[in-house]
């Protein structure tokens, strides 16, 4: 076990020693997305074999990190939300955020499988990780649908690409739409896949914008419970209805309610701050350790296999975002 976590916790300080660096840490790069990558390079290195050997013994560390540690930080993570902030939004926002994730699922999910003839796996993974709050929701399905590394890591990769060119591209939008300040931080958070980038592109336009976009947006992050506990049924029945029932079993993802307790004991339970910000990091460690972890396990070969076709699932879903998302803010919030 200590082989892996201790390359885990290597990989996760070294991603985030890079994320810190001034041009990365201007881009708004998490240490998640660095892990990921020094995990993959340092995954396909031809290693002498006697540190061939060694890695092997990794195993069941890295198990543990893709596993244990990732529903831990998904769950802590729940520490970030409180239900007074959904409150205070009115449901509205529910309604505006339940609409988003359901329209880029099935456009996603549709477009991948029948048109750009993508597997099952990365397309979900892609879908999911654009409509509900990037990185972490991918992680989120992964576990509970038990996919490959190498659809995990494209996934995440899109999210990346596209969500680093939203925080550039919104606050150019700004000015054009004739959106107030208010409005367009809803907008912002209903549609920009990570919460960091949120957080980039909400401050480039102003502290009003800023704050509805992180409310908007968490608000997003809590809908992931009900989509795990839905797509976990669904796979289920997609493996029986593939002839693999002997091999398909109920998924329920635990770690998913946690999340959700975390969220109302945020809300009810005044933490110490320091004691807060203490757990919110450690959930933010795990995440990253388990980021590097299936970076470490994600083969270049089998990325190349999967080709360009996520990346085009991944256009057609933020252009979606963009446009549709922004029609549905100001109807249901303008």
């Amino acid at each position: 076990m200590w082989q892996g976590l201790v390359l885990c916790t290597l990989l996760t300080a070294g991603g985030t020693a890079l994320s810190r660096l001034p041009m990365l840490a201007e881009s708004g790069v998490s240490p998640l997305v660095m892990a990921l990558l020094l995990g993959i390079v340092a995954g396909n290195l031809p290693l002498p074999r006697r540190l061939s050997r060694h890695l092997s013994l990794a195993g069941p560390g890295l198990a543990f990190a893709t596993r244990r540690l990732l529903r831990g930080g998904i769950v802590l993570f729940g520490l970030s939300l409180t239900l007074q902030q959904v409150i205070g939004l009115g449901p509205k926002v529910l309604l505006l955020d339940a609409l988003v994730i359901g329209a880029v699922l099935v456009t996603g999910y549709l477009i991948g499988t029948r048109w750009l003839g993508l597997d099952r796996e990365t397309t979900l993974l892609t879908s999911a990780g654009s409509a509900i709050c990037g990185a972490a929701a991918v992680l989120a399905t992964e576990s509970t649908i038990r996919s490959r590394p190498a659809a995990t890591s494209m996934a995440v990769a899109t999210v990346v690409l596209f969500g680093s060119l939203a925080m550039l591209v919104y606050p150019l939008l700004y000015p054009l739409l004739g959106m107030d300040e208010q409005l367009f931080g809803i907008y912002i958070g209903a549609t920009i896949h990570e919460v960091a980038q949120v957080v980039a592109a909400g401050e480039a336009v102003g502290t009003d914008a800023l704050a509805n976009a992180v409310i908007v947006k968490l608000v997003r992050v809590m809908l992931l419970v009900p989509f795990l506990l839905i797509v976990g049924q669904w796979w289920l029945r997609r493996h029986a209805a593939s002839g693999a029932e002997g091999k398909a079993r109920l998924v329920i993802p635990w770690f998913a309610f946690g999340f959700m307790a975390m969220v109302v004991f945020n809300s009810v339970v005044p933490l110490p701050a320091a004691l807060h910000v203490a757990l919110v990091q450690l959930g933010q460690l795990a995440l990253t350790m388990a980021m590097a972890a299936l970076g470490f396990e994600t083969r270049l070969e089998k990325l190349k296999a999967l080709g360009i076709k996520p990346f085009i699932l991944a256009l057609i879903l933020f252009a979606l975002l963009v446009s549709g998302g922004g029609l549905a803010s100001w109807l249901l919030m303008g």
